[in-house]
Formats: structure tokens, C-alpha cells, sequence
């Protein structure tokens, strides 16, 4: 028991780790979504692979465009290699666990001028051999070869909780990876429902500007059997030229989204095209769930919470500092005058030893790292708690965007019949000579305005619910963050990647 106890004594105070545990700070999460009571989506879509959340949409050609995001997207890239950099701290951190190990060889030869006999010498680790004559000169060789290694013993666990901080900070980059990925989705789904409602407005002034030339042309006519003013056709070809200006100008707003289409998916704006199409007629709607998973289901959200989880053990690294610090060292090697002798049990010298290292007075400099930490740490608390009312807001003002944006889409489809029979009605009354050709370009102007409205409301609820979409997560988990033992097995060791 007298020798096992000692040994048992040593266990125990390595095993003793400083500083807080880590708990997750609470954060404010409702009941439920005030937006979603009494609302619910047209098209939830349950069975969609929410990990290509873009599939609710049903369009091969953004299929197509997504999938691209993580072979070519610069900023996925950037995040990925982000990871591998964290990944390889915490290799860093761990090998502070092992001993350090080094060989060293050195062997020199020196002399002076003299004389004088042959003298060999051996202290410790260096062997000496002078030589030389009455009126020759003497020279000394030195040989050593030697091992030594050093352990810095964990007593207090400023190592351990230096790896802990490192692991919560890889899976925060593994969140940030996530992150930028549903970043880059969405920017691109958003970019693409633009780029068709631009398609769309493109198609809508092309028929404009066939309707208005048939308008001029009948105004033409008109004024040639006397009947209209030279004003009417003057107005008709000026609402003419206007319209072809407008489509002219959406061509530049397409021509944009197409460009920034291609930076996202990797490939020069100048190799790049998408063919004109028609803008999807529905929008459907991912089902919002329950308030609490949101914590689980945005990576920005566990990005945060791993941040604060790092800066918690950082807080028992500054507590380190106020314990001793032991370090067992030993060495072991050879030193001689010759190479052929060198390796001689008797030209063999060792060491063993340890050094206990203890901080009396340093100005109160690791009372302030302490104090730093913790206030490193009540920051990131802050900014996890932020995170998380900003995620709650985001679905909420996605799901009110997407309600109230329906209630005006319905009455917008409504005002455009409307407009569109005034407008027939008033051309009808111009060629019978019953009203002015104001009139008529009024009705025009009023049906063109309406039913460009409508699209701009189409577009508006594309994007929200990508969006929200995106408020939710996408379909990513916090259970897809690597754990403690995957970090620790991918992160570079001292037996190499």
C-alpha cells in the first residue's frame, strides 16, 4: 500500500480539471410561432428531402444550379478549409498531452597554435582530446550524440480544457461550413426566382409593345380618315417608345442576376447563360415546426452555442494559471573525442529529473486573463441569446411576408381582370369615337402597371418563403455537427494525416 499509494496520489491530482463545467446558457424561446396560428401552408411538402430543400419548388433547371454550389462555390471553400485549419489546432492542442522528444548530434574540431602534450578529457556529456608538439600546434575534437525528452504533466487541465475550447471551436466551424452553405443556396434561389420574374417582365412588355403598336396603328388610322387628332397618334407612338425603353432595362436587371448566378456556382459570368422561362405559378410553403427545434435546426444558432461552449473552457485555462506547473525531463546519450569510440558504454552519460514551477508575483497578470475570459465568455452568451431572438424574428417575418403577400396576391389577380376589361371596354368606346384616346391610354397604362404589380408580388413571395426557408435551417441538424472523438480522429497527430 506504501508504494501504491503514491502513485494513486499522482492519478488523482492529474485527473483534477480547473474551471467551470460547461452548461448551455438559456435562451428565450416561445411556445410558439405568433405567425403561424391559424395559417398553414398550402403545399408543405413533408415528403421533400429537406437536404435539397430547393426540390419543394420543382424546377430541374435550380436543381441543377444547387447542386453545383458544393463542387465550385468560392466562399463553401473558404469555410471548408476554415474546418481543416480548426481541425488541425485542436491536433496541436493534443500533442501537448505526449512528451517531447529530441535527438541532437554535434561533433567539431578546433586548435591553436603551441605546442605541448596530448591531453584527453571527458565531463559529463562532452569529451575533449588536445594534442600537439614542442613546435607543432594542439586541436580539440568534441562529439556528442544525445536523446532527451520532456512531459509538461496536465496536473491542473490547462491541456484538457485547451482541447475542450479547440474541439467546441472545430464544430463551430462545422457549423459555419453549414452556414455558409444554406447562405449560398438561398442567395442562389433567390437570384434564380429574380432572374424568371425579370424573364417574366421581359415577355410582359414584349406584349405591351404588340399591343401598342396595334394602337398606334389603329389611331394611325383613324387620324388618316379624320376621325383622331394628330395628338392621339403622337401619344401612342410616345407610350409606344416608353414601353420599349422599359424592356430594354429589364434586359440590364437580368443580364445582373444572370452574372451573379454564375459567381455562386463557380464558372466565369462571361461562360455562363440561362435560357428564358416562365416563373413558377405556385409557391410552396416548408412547414415552420415546432419554436424549440429552430435551436437544433440553424447552423448560425449552434455555430454560437459551440463558440460559447469554447470560450467556457478557455475560462479554466486562465485558472491553470494560478497552479504550479511540473515538468519531468530526461536525457541520455554519448560524447567522445573519436567517432569509432564514441558509442562506448563509457563515453555514456543520463539525466533524470523533474522542476516544479510556481507563480508568486506577477502583477496581478493572471487575475486579469481570468477576468477576460469571463467577460469572453458572458460575450459570446450574449451574442447565442442575439442569435437566437434574430432566428425567431426571421421566421416570424417570413411567415407574416408569406400570409400578407398571399392576401394581396389574390386581390392583385383580381385588380388585373379588372384592368384588363377596362382596358377593352375604353379601346372599344375609342373606335366608335366616344371617348378621347386619353382614355385609352390611361386603361393601358393602368392594366400594364397592375399586371407588372402582380408579378413583383409572385417574385416577393418566391423569395420569402426561400427565406424562410432558410430562417428554419434548411434541412440541416445540429446532430450533423462531428462529435468530440470524430474532431479528435481527423485532427493531425504526431503519427502524421
Amino acid at each position: 500500500m506504501r508504494r501504491s499509494l503514491p502513485a494513486a496520489t499522482f492519478v488523482l491530482v492529474a485527473a483534477c480539471t480547473v474551471g467551470p463545467d460547461y452548461q448551455r446558457a438559456p435562451a428565450p424561446v416561445p411556445a410558439a410561432y405568433k405567425e403561424e396560428e391559424g395559417w398553414k401552408p398550402a403545399t408543405p411538402q413533408d415528403t421533400a428531402d429537406r437536404g435539397a430543400w430547393w426540390s419543394i419548388y420543382d424546377d430541374p433547371v435550380l436543381d441543377g444550379l444547387e447542386r453545383q454550389i458544393d463542387v465550385s462555390n468560392q466562399t463553401l471553400k473558404a469555410a471548408e478549409a476554415a474546418y481543416r485549419q480548426a481541425q488541425a489546432v485542436v491536433g496541436e492542442a493534443r500533442a501537448g498531452f505526449f512528451p517531447t522528444a529530441t535527438l541532437t548530434g554535434s561533433g567539431t574540431r578546433s586548435g591553436q597554435g603551441g605546442g605541448g602534450s596530448t591531453v584527453v578529457t571527458t565531463t559529463g556529456p562532452t569529451a575533449t582530446t588536445t594534442s600537439g608538439g614542442r613546435r607543432g600546434s594542439s586541436s580539440v575534437s568534441n562529439i556528442n550524440l544525445a536523446g532527451t525528452a520532456s512531459w509538461d504533466i496536465d496536473l491542473w487541465g490547462r491541456i484538457r480544457r485547451t482541447v475542450e475550447s479547440d474541439v467546441a471551436s472545430a464544430q463551430a466551424s462545422a457549423a459555419d461550413i453549414a452556414s455558409a452553405r444554406l447562405s449560398a443556396q438561398s442567395q442562389l434561389a433567390t437570384l434564380y426566382f429574380e432572374l424568371r420574374s425579370a424573364d417574366d417582365q421581359q415577355r410582359l412588355f414584349s406584349a405591351a409593345v404588340d399591343a401598342f403598336t396595334q394602337a398606334l396603328k389603329i389611331t394611325q388610322n383613324q387620324y388618316t380618315v379624320g376621325v383622331a387628332a394628330p395628338t392621339d397618334v403622337v401619344t401612342a407612338q410616345t407610350q409606344l417608345e416608353q414601353t420599349r425603353s422599359q424592356l430594354i432595362a429589364v434586359g440590364v436587371t437580368r443580364a445582373q442576376f444572370e452574372h451573379a448566378i454564375a459567381t455562386l456556382v463557380g464558372k466565369p459570368a462571361a461562360e455562363f447563360s440561362l435560357a428564358p422561362a416562365p416563373i413558377a405559378l405556385s409557391v410552396p410553403v416548408a412547414p415552420p415546426g415546432v419554436p424549440s427545434t429552430l435551436l437544433e435546426r440553424r447552423p448560425d444558432i449552434a455555430a454560437s452555442e459551440r463558440l460559447m461552449a469554447s470560450a467556457n473552457a478557455q475560462i479554466g485555462v486562465a485558472v491553470s494559471g494560478y497552479y504550479p506547473d511540473l515538468t519531468l525531463s530526461a536525457s541520455y546519450g554519448f560524447a567522445s573525442s573519436g567517432l569509432s569510440k564514441l558509442l562506448r558504454a563509457s563515453n555514456s552519460f543520463w539525466s533524470v529529473g523533474a522542476s516544479l514551477a510556481e507563480t508568486l508575483f506577477n502583477g496581478g497578470f493572471t487575475a486579469a486573463q481570468v477576468a477576460a475570459a469571463k467577460a469572453s465568455y458572458d460575450q459570446t452568451v450574449a451574442t447565442y441569446r442575439e442569435t437566437v431572438l434574430t432566428g425567431f424574428q426571421q421566421v416570424e417575418d417570413e411567415l407574416a411576408a408569406l400570409r400578407i403577400l398571399a392576401q394581396q396576391a389574390e386581390v392583385e389577380a383580381y385588380t388585373v381582370r379588372l384592368a384588363r376589361e377596362a382596358e377593352r371596354l375604353t379601346l372599344n368606346q375609342y373606335q366608335q369615337g366616344t371617348v378621347a384616346y386619353t382614355a385609352v391610354i390611361t386603361a393601358q397604362t393602368t392594366r400594364l402597371n397592375n399586371e407588372e404589380t402582380a408579378l413583383g408580388i409572385q417574385q416577393s413571395r418566391l423569395v420569402a418563403s426561400v427565406a424562410l426557408v432558410q430562417a428554419l435551417g434548411g434541412g440541416w441538424s445540429a446532430a450533423d455537427l462531428p462529435d468530440d472523438a470524430q474532431i479528435k480522429a481527423e485532427a493531425p497527430s504526431f503519427f502524421g494525416p
